[in-house]
C-alpha cells in the first residue's frame, strides 16, 4: 500500500497541518473540501494510522501524523528541489562545473566568487584544479573541466576561445640577506648566473623542452608555489612570484625587490584568461563564473 503514496497526498497532508483545517487547505490548494477529505482518507488507509483526530471541531494531528510531518515537508522539499534542478538542466545548466586555475590567480578573487557562485548555483557542484602552466590546460584537453584560467603558461592553444580576465602584477624577489640583495642596480646576466634561482615547473608534458623565464645557469624546479615561496624567504634562490602573494613580505623587509638588466619584462605581470575548447563553450553555470572573475 505504501507504494502508492503519491506527493499529491503528502502535499495535501502538510497543507492541511499548515492551515488548520480541511477547508482552509482547500482554499489554498484550489480544491473542495471533500476532495481534502478524501486525499487524507486515502493516505491514512495506505499508511495504516490516523493522522488527524476528527473528534473536535477542528481536526488536531495525531502523535503519528506529527510524527510523520517532517518526513512529509522534506520529501516534498526535495522533489521541489528535484524539479528546479531537472529544469536548469533541460534549460542547459551544467551539471557540474569543473574549472582549473593558475596558481598565480589571486587567491582572494578566486575565493569571492567561489563564494558567490555557491550562492547563485547552490545545486550545481564546483570541482577546481589549481595548477601552474601547462597542467592548467590539461584537464581542459583532457575533457576533466570545462574552463581553464592560464596564466603562466603564455600560449592560448589554437583548438581554444579565450576571454581576458585581468593582469596580475609579478615582482623578481630575494630574501634580503642574498647576495643578489644588495644592488642597488639592475642586474645583469652575468650576475645573476652566479645564482640559483627558483622556477616553477609544469607537472604536465604539455611544455616538454621549453624554458619559460629562466635567466641562470642554475635552477631549481619546484612543482609548488607555495614551497617556491618558502625557499626564497629562506634565501635558498632568486625569482620571481605574483606581488599579491608577496607584498607583505616586501612591507616587512622578509623578501627585497630585485630588478634585472638581463631581462626587463621579467617580474612584470601575468596576462591572465579563461579558455575554453571552441566547440565546447560554458554553460550558463560557466559563463557566469568566467564573467565574475571578470568582475572581480
Amino acid at each position: 500500500m505504501l507504494d502508492g503514496l503519491s506527493m499529491d497526498q503528502l502535499r495535501t497532508f502538510i497543507a492541511a497541518a499548515d492551515e488548520g483545517s480541511f477547508s482552509a487547505a482547500g482554499r489554498k490548494l484550489r480544491r473542495a473540501q471533500s476532495v481534502v477529505s478524501h486525499t487524507l482518507a486515502n493516505l491514512e488507509l495506505q499508511v495504516g494510522l490516523a493522522l488527524f483526530d476528527r473528534s473536535g471541531r477542528y481536526p488536531q494531528l495525531t502523535e503519528a501524523g506529527q510524527a510523520l510531518l517532517e518526513q512529509a515537508r522534506e520529501a516534498a522539499n526535495s522533489m521541489d528541489a528535484f524539479k528546479a534542478r531537472a529544469r536548469m538542466l533541460a534549460g542547459g545548466l551544467e551539471a557540474e562545473l569543473a574549472v582549473a586555475v593558475d596558481v598565480m590567480f589571486p587567491i582572494a578573487t578566486l575565493t569571492d566568487a567561489v563564494k558567490a557562485f555557491h550562492h547563485q548555483f547552490p545545486a550545481t557542484p564546483l570541482r577546481l584544479y589549481v595548477e601552474a602552466m601547462g597542467a592548467v590546460v590539461q584537464p581542459l584537453l583532457d575533457g576533466r573541466c570545462r574552463i581553464a584560467v592560464i596564466g603562466s603558461l603564455p600560449d592560448i592553444p589554437s583548438a581554444c576561445a579565450s576571454d581576458y580576465l585581468t593582469g596580475v602584477p609579478s615582482v623578481i624577489v630575494a630574501a634580503p640577506g642574498h647576495p643578489l640583495a644588495n644592488a642597488k642596480r639592475a642586474l645583469t646576466r652575468a650576475e645573476i648566473n652566479k645564482h640559483v634561482q627558483l622556477v616553477l615547473t609544469d607537472r604536465s608534458t604539455l611544455t616538454a623542452g621549453r624554458e619559460f623565464g629562466v635567466m641562470s645557469q642554475q635552477v631549481w624546479r619546484l612543482a609548488d608555489l607555495g614551497a617556491k615561496h618558502a625557499f626564497l624567504r629562506a634565501g635558498l634562490g632568486w625569482g620571481s612570484m605574483p606581488l599579491h602573494m608577496v607584498e607583505q613580505d616586501l612591507a616587512d623587509g622578509r623578501l627585497v625587490r630585485l630588478s634585472l638588466r638581463a631581462h626587463p619584462l621579467l617580474g612584470t605581470a601575468f596576462s591572465m584568461h579563461a579558455i575554453w575548447l571552441k566547440d565546447q563553450p560554458p554553460g550558463p553555470a560557466g559563463r557566469w563564473f568566467v564573467d565574475r572573475l571578470k568582475s572581480e
